[in-house]
């Protein structure tokens, strides 16, 4: 019940959706720059790239943010939890925040 809490808190899972679609963007633009370089290099031309989809594009520094985001991600469900555990009866403190779990003694424990 606290793990299905946290992995399902509306937090989490619009961090880690952000996440998902600025590292795609950061991919396709990315691997769009280096495949255009590859034919460039390999057909030994010199043509005007500046209308391609992604000149000037840097992606690197919204996957970044985006990381850092992730990695300093905050959930109140967790603020709760912190504030059980210290205590002398931290089950029926947990059993208090998590209320519709069945007999989770051990879980909780």
């Amino acid at each position: 019940m606290v793990a299905e809490s946290i992995l399902n808190s509306e937090e989490l899972d619009k961090t880690v959706a952000r996440l998902l679609v600025v590292a795609r963007n950061d991919g396709y633009a990315q691997g769009y720059a280096e495949c255009s370089h590859h034919v460039l290099n390999a057909l030994k031309v010199d043509w005007d790239t500046s209308k391609f989809a992604t000149p000037g594009v840097n992606t690197n520094a919204a996957l970044a943010a985006a990381k850092t985001e992730f990695n300093n991600i905050q959930l109140s469900v967790m603020d709760l939890i912190n504030v059980a555990l210290p205590s002398e009866n931290h089950v029926a403190q947990l059993k208090e925040i998590f209320p519709d779990g069945e007999d989770e003694d051990e879980d909780l424990a």
